[in-house]
C-alpha cells in the first residue's frame, strides 16, 4: 500500500509551522528561496473538502508563514497557489498551498504572476 507522503509528514516534528489542523514546510523542490507548503494534517485531496477549522488554520499558517520569510528572506513579493486536479498540475494528491516568495528581477518579467501557468494568456 502507498502511503501519502504528506500524511506520513504529518506526525513529523520537523515543521516550520504546526497547529492542530495544519502544518508547513519547506518545499523539497523550491522555485525560489523559501518555498513553503502549508498542508492540512488530515487527508483531503482539494480546498473544498477542508472544515472551516480547517480553511481557518490554513489562512492563519499563510499569514505567519508569510511574516517569518519576510523577515527571514525579506522578499519583494509573493505567489500563493493551489493546483487542484491532475489537468492543473497537481502531482501529491493531498491539498497543499505553495507560499512562494518572489524578488526583484526573479524573472525579465513577471507581469500575470500565476496567470504563467498558461504562458499564452500571462500577459493581457
Amino acid at each position: 500500500m502507498n502511503r501519502c507522503v504528506f500524511c506520513t509528514l504529518a506526525s513529523s516534528t520537523d515543521h516550520v509551522y504546526d497547529n492542530p489542523y495544519v502544518y508547513a514546510i519547506y518545499d523539497q523542490y523550491p522555485v525560489s528561496p523559501g518555498h513553503m507548503l502549508i498542508i492540512p494534517k488530515r487527508h483531503v485531496d482539494h480546498l473544498f473538502q477542508t472544515t472551516e477549522a480547517e480553511q481557518s488554520a490554513l489562512f492563519q499558517a499563510l499569514a505567519a508563514m508569510r511574516e517569518n520569510l519576510i523577515r527571514v528572506y525579506d522578499p519583494d513579493g509573493f505567489n500563493i497557489g493551489i493546483n487542484e486536479g491532475k489537468s492543473a498540475g497537481q502531482t501529491i494528491s493531498h491539498l497543499h498551498i505553495h507560499l512562494i516568495p518572489r524578488y526583484e528581477k526573479d524573472v525579465d518579467d513577471p507581469r500575470g504572476g500565476i496567470r504563467g501557468a498558461i504562458p499564452d494568456k500571462r500577459i493581457y
